[in-house]
């Protein structure tokens, strides 16, 4: 059931009682869950904070837990799929669900005393009637017996032609529920056939805290990491986009308007939030300008940057700039001030020569008191790199706090290591692009492109995960496009393969729609899954929240490619 009152529906339920806030493993619901904990902390509300990175985190938590709390709180997770079905809760368990990933499952939207859903009722969610999916049987079976026993005594004739019409009656009984079961089954297929995302859960949770008046600045940071992570990680479309940062751009307004005639002066804890139209360079901050350019997906693409062709265009870039290359691969701190200040003037002027048309987002940036100032994609790598980071051996639970810790204030130093991990990471993806396309391992399927990376491909570690798999793939898909000269191969999407664990002999694999302008983001690839494993009985593990990522043994790979191309001809 959709919640139209959060204040009243949700938070004023659980002000007085225990919350198990269940968090799912990416940096929106990282978002969502800090303002969340912000709130509870306003009001002392007691709440166990679990983590969980896929379904099976789901149930088990939910099985530890159950005895102790009745109130669950789900960010990111246990929209699309029965919740009831799944967890089987006892009948006063209340499920809170603030979920991106769409289509919601029809139970969880029609059941109205355990699941209510947190979710932007105008986002275009397209839910069928109840009477198209549900009907009841009981009236049926009713009508059939009630006609069978009545009036025992009467004429043998009469009785015959009642039963021929009880017989009549009931064949077109039948004949209607067929037909409305094949009804009702092309409407949920129509329906669950493309998963797409929804308005960001930190923004509904920073909403819900403007509602209650209890916002602040950290809490609107939050909101916009929340959204930026969605436009990094391209699950949403740039309109959308842009209609959110909108929203936000009013808050932001409201939060840091500060009187012009006045002194600005800043305290050194202050927190500061502008709107920029800035520059789609991943880190350049915090990089040197040049290994930005070289390692953003952007521009990495747009320049070619795997040929030698591609990385002469770059310093004709550069000398068309007016940039000493000096000035170039040092840190951007150290850059000229005069150089610094005019930086986005200069690379306007000289990216449209170049077909860098959109090297310019609308984005915002934070600043904490005089000399920390990051962007919002800055802190979304950050995070991203610490949720998961290979280099420790560390346990998931705590890559999960430490990304969480690394969005406080105070934690800066958090932060700054996971900028750090976030530029090797990025450096990764570029490597790993630049090979696959020099050593041509895209190969055309017919209806999608295929890529799988072998063993022993440096940081193919890195790659087991699925949030670095999906920025690899997005960002192969934009390189591809740039370097072929198939027309046919531009409109296609991709399936990226990455060993998972050598030892269980698995691989994970992961669907992503086409790199068009004009693409929904809508992605069939969870469905398609599903159906080629069932064909070929291949033993696969759908896990993961995104149905369009799966786990699979390596032996069965084959089987379950030729399945997908036959199922998408």
């Amino acid at each position: 059931m959709f919640v139209s009152d959060f204040r009243k529906e949700f938070y004023d339920v659980i002000l007085n009682q225990r919350v198990l806030l269940l968090v799912s493993f990416d940096v929106d619901a990282l978002c969502a869950c800090k303002i969340l904990q912000a709130l509870f902390q306003c009001d002392h509300v007691q709440y166990t904070l679990v983590p969980v990175a896929g379904w099976q985190d789901l149930e088990t938590a939910f099985l530890e837990h159950k005895e102790q709390f009745r109130y669950f709180v789900l960010l990111n997770c246990g929209a699309n799929i029965d919740l009831l079905e799944t967890l089987q809760p006892e009948e006063d368990s209340v499920f809170f669900i603030c979920d991106t990933h769409r289509p919601i499952d029809v139970v969880n939207v029609y059941n109205d005393t355990q699941v209510k859903l947190l979710i932007k009722q105008d986002d275009d969610l397209g839910i069928p009637a109840y009477d198209d999916i549900f009907r009841d049987d009981e009236e049926d079976e009713e009508d059939d017996s009630g006609n069978e026993s009545e009036d025992g005594g009467e004429p043998t004739g009469k009785r015959k032609r009642f039963d021929e019409d009880a017989v009549e009656r009931r064949i077109q009984r039948r004949r209607e529920r067929r037909e409305w079961e094949a009804r009702r089954r092309e409407i949920l297929f129509d329906y669950e056939q493309y998963e797409y995302h929804g308005t960001s859960s930190a923004m509904l949770m920073f909403e819900l805290a403007w509602i209650m008046s209890k916002d602040s600045n950290d809490m609107l940071w939050w909101g916009i990491v929340g959204l930026t992570d969605q436009w990094v990680q391209d699950k949403i479309t740039h309109m959308k986009y842009v209609t959110d940062v909108g929203s936000l751009q009013r808050h932001v307004s409201r939060h840091n308007h500060r009187n012009e005639d006045e002194e600005n002066t800043l305290s050194i804890d202050c927190v500061r939030i502008s709107f920029e139209y800035d520059l789609r360079l991943a880190l350049y901050q915090h990089w040197s300008l040049y290994e930005s350019i070289c390692n953003s997906s952007y521009t990495s693409s747009n320049f070619k940057l795997w040929s030698l062709h591609g990385q002469k265009r770059l310093q004709e870039f550069l000398a068309d700039m007016g940039m000493p290359l000096k000035q170039v691969r040092q840190k951007f701190s150290s850059m000229d001030i005069s150089l610094k200040e005019n930086l986005r003037e200069m690379i306007d002027e000289s990216s449209n020569k170049f077909g860098l048309k959109d090297i310019r987002v609308q984005t915002f940036c934070v600043q904490f008191g005089f000399k920390n100032k990051f962007l919002a994609g800055d802190v979304v790598y950050a995070a991203t790199a610490l949720l998961e980071n290979t280099e420790k051996e560390e346990s998931t639970t705590d890559s999960f706090i430490r990304a969480l810790d690394s969005l406080s204030r105070s934690n800066l130093d958090k932060l700054r290591q996971g900028l750090e991990l976030a530029k090797k990471q990025l450096c990764a993806i570029q490597q790993t692009v630049a090979s696959c396309i020099c050593t041509n391992l895209i190969i055309s399927q017919g209806p999608f492109l295929y890529c799988y990376l072998m063993e022993g491909t440096p940081d193919v570690k890195l790659f087991s995960k699925p949030m670095a798999l999906s920025l690899l793939s997005r960002h192969l898909l934009k390189s591809f496009i740039h370097s072929t000269k198939n027309k046919r191969c531009r409109l296609l999407p991709l399936v990226m393969a990455a060993p998972l664990d050598i030892e269980k002999g698995t691989v994970i694999m992961m669907g992503i729609p086409p790199n068009a302008e004009s693409s929904d983001k809508k992605n069939f690839f969870g469905r398609a899954f599903e159906k080629a494993a069932e064909s070929t009985s291949s033993r696969t593990l759908h896990d993961h929240f995104d149905m369009s990522i799966i786990e699979l043994k390596t032996e069965d790979r084959s089987k379950f490619l030729d399945a997908l191309i036959s199922l998408l001809s």
